[in-house]
C-alpha cells in the first residue's frame, strides 16, 4: 500500500482580493490524499474547517500525545472504519483571528472564498461532484462555519458535522464582554486601535486576547463601513450595557435562530451531526442542546451526542464524525 499524501495548495481566491484588512488573497491549503490514491478513481471529499485563531495547517501540527489529522485518517482508512476520501483544510483566518466563514464588509468575503475553493478542488482532483459525496465539518468556530455552510449551501455540502459549534451567542460571547471592557478602560480608543492594527505585537505586550476576540466577532456579525474600525461594538464601552439594535444583528447569525430561517435547507441535508462536551468551558453545551431541541421540534433529522470532556483536547471526536460521514456518503 502506498502512503497517504499531504499536498499544499497555494489557492488564490478572487473573493479575497482587496479585502478590507489587506489579508492575503492567496492561502496555503493542505489537501489530504488517501493511501493508494489513484487519480483514475473518484473520491468523496470533506472540508475540515479550523477553529478561531487557527487555519488548516494547524491540523497537521505534531503533538506529543495526539495524532495529527493525517495519522488519524490513515488509521481510520487503514482499519476499514472509514472509506478513502480527500480532505481539504481551508485557511479562513484574518488579522483579527478568524472570519467565521462568512462574508463581511469588515473582513472580506470568506463564504464566497470557500465556495471558490470547492470549485478549485473539484477541477484539480478526482472528487465526486455531488453534495451527497461532499461534507463540511469543524470544531468550535469551524463547527459554526460547517453549520452555516450547510444551512446556506446544501446544494454544495450535503453532509455536516459540527463539534462544539458557536451557538447561543448570549452564553458564548457575552461572557467575554467584561474582559473587553477592562481592556478598553485601560487602553482607550487609541490602545484598542493599536491592538487591531497589529494584534501579534499587542498580544505579546499583554493585550487581552478576549478584546481581540470581541473585535473579530463584531467584524463578522456587526460590520459597519462608516465606523472608524469598520464594525460596531455590541455594548456601550462606558456602561457595559448591550446595545439592542447591534446585538440583534449578532443574533441573526446565531444558528439557533438561523435554523428557523433555513428550515427548508436543513431538510435537504443527508447528514447533520452535532456534538459537545458536557463540561465545555465556552458554555457551548447549552446552545447545542437548544439547537437539538429546536431541530426536534421542526422534525429535522439529526444526530446529537454529548461526551465526557470539555472544549479542548477533543480531537478524538473526529473518529466519530469521520465514521458517521463515511457511512453517510453515497455508495461508491
Amino acid at each position: 500500500m502506498s502512503a497517504s499524501q499531504i499536498i499544499l495548495e497555494d489557492f488564490h481566491s478572487k473573493a479575497l482580493e482587496n479585502n478590507p484588512l489587506n489579508d492575503p488573497a492567496t492561502r496555503r491549503v493542505p489537501v489530504y490524499l488517501p493511501p493508494d490514491y489513484d487519480p483514475a478513481k473518484t473520491y468523496p471529499s470533506v472540508y475540515l474547517l479550523a477553529a478561531f485563531a487557527a487555519r488548516g495547517l494547524k491540523l497537521l501540527n505534531d503533538d506529543l500525545w495526539e495524532e495529527d489529522i493525517q495519522a488519524r485518517l490513515d488509521r481510520l482508512i487503514g482499519s476499514g472504519e472509514v472509506r478513502p476520501m480527500i480532505v481539504v483544510m481551508p485557511d479562513a483566518s484574518t488579522r483579527y483571528g478568524g472570519s467565521q466563514y462568512l462574508n463581511s464588509s469588515a473582513t472580506g468575503n470568506y463564504e464566497d472564498s470557500l465556495l471558490e475553493l470547492v470549485a478549485y478542488i473539484d477541477a484539480k482532483y478526482p472528487t465526486i461532484d455531488d453534495p451527497l459525496s461532499r461534507a463540511v465539518m469543524g470544531h468550535s468556530s469551524g463547527g459554526y462555519g460547517a453549520l452555516r455552510m450547510g444551512m446556506r449551501h446544501p446544494e454544495i455540502f450535503g453532509l455536516v458535522a459540527a463539534h462544539a459549534p458557536d451557538l447561543y451567542f448570549e452564553m458564548v460571547y457575552q461572557k467575554d464582554f467584561p474582559h473587553f471592557l477592562r481592556f478598553f478602560e485601560k487602553a482607550g480608543e487609541e490602545g484598542y486601535s493599536q491592538l487591531l492594527a497589529d494584534p501579534g505585537a499587542a498580544l505579546s505586550k499583554g493585550a487581552s486576547f478576549y478584546a481581540l476576540a470581541v473585535a473579530a466577532m463584531a467584524s463578522c456579525y456587526s460590520p459597519n463601513p462608516a465606523s472608524p474600525w469598520g464594525f460596531d461594538l455590541p455594548m456601550d464601552t462606558y456602561t457595559g450595557e448591550p446595545i439592542p439594535q447591534i446585538w440583534q444583528r449578532w443574533q441573526v447569525h446565531d444558528p439557533i435562530h438561523m435554523a428557523i430561517a433555513h428550515e427548508a435547507e436543513l431538510r435537504q441535508l443527508k447528514l447533520l451531526f452535532l456534538d459537545c462536551g458536557t463540561y465545555d468551558e465556552e458554555n457551548l453545551l447549552y446552545g447545542a442542546r437548544i439547537l437539538s431541541s429546536r431541530l426536534k421540534s421542526l422534525e429535522i433529522p439529526h444526530i446529537y451526542q454529548e461526551f465526557e470532556g470539555g472544549h479542548r483536547n477533543t480531537q478524538f471526536r473526529y473518529d466519530t464524525s469521520f465514521k458517521v460521514i463515511s457511512d453517510s456518503f453515497s455508495a461508491p
